[in-house]
């Protein structure tokens, strides 16, 4: 089983790569669900990450749903990612309908100008009505994998949902279980036939409080952590 480390920071990279994590997703603002990490970042960590690391393509907090000048924003931060080495690209875009679906016609073009890096669909799969339906359009799309949690807030909640989409998809795409796997409840997606699960394995960072600005719980990837999961998963 592949152990992927969301990684909020250059600090919760450089310990998933100690700990020995097999691949990295990073972004920034993980208390938001995650954005886009700056330039100055990606470059650091193309520099000094040697482990593959795909990067969240998401330009704000919020629904999925971009106007024009979000998706173009969307398109250059793929390019510069191309070009700094990057080994996947996690992204993904909605509908703006009543019924929330894949918005196929976007994602199409994401996914064509991340060639040849890999293309993730991200956790907005959790939001459409239909994940069965869904599931079978982003095959259709070439995507890769699919970050999910069975459209439960906990990937344990939603496991039952989880296996059924990877019978759907008969492993012509990865099925990537996300959201509060820990070393807790971690053999429960061995056991189950999964692949690869996605977590931040972090812990919080002691800080001050202050009435001037947001009072955000900080976190970073945590060593140990990753460590104790790693030994579950591979039975040592």
């Amino acid at each position: 089983m592949l152990l992927e480390i969301c990684a909020n920071s250059y600090e919760s990279a450089i310990n998933a790569q100690i700990a020995g994590a097999h691949r990295i997703e990073i972004c920034s603002e993980l208390s938001v669900g995650g954005i886009t990490p700056s330039v100055g970042l990606l470059e650091k960590i193309s520099k000094e990450i040697l482990i593959p690391v795909h990067v969240l393509i998401r330009p704000r907090s919020g629904n999925f749903c971009y106007s024009e000048s979000e998706f173009e924003q969307m398109k250059t931060d793929i390019l510069i990612c191309k070009k700094l080495g990057f080994q996947g690209i996690v992204s993904g875009v909605l509908t703006k309908n009543h019924e929330i679906e894949i918005d196929i016609e976007k994602t199409k073009q994401l996914i064509d100008l991340s060639k040849p890096l890999k293309f993730t669909f991200h956790r907005a799969f959790d939001l459409t009505v239909n994940p069965k339906k869904a599931v079978q359009i982003l095959q259709n799309l070439g995507v890769d994998r699919i970050l999910t949690s069975g459209t439960k807030e906990k990937a344990s909640d939603g496991i039952d949902l989880l296996i059924e989409l990877k019978k759907i998809t008969q492993n012509k795409l990865i099925i990537l279980p996300a959201s509060g796997i820990n070393k807790d409840n971690v053999t429960l997606f061995k056991n189950a036939g999964f692949e690869e699960i996605h977590t931040s394995a972090s812990k919080i960072i002691p800080t001050e409080k202050n009435i001037f600005f947001d009072k955000t719980t900080q976190t970073v990837s945590d060593i140990e952590t990753i460590k104790k999961i790693l030994k579950l998963i591979n039975n040592v």
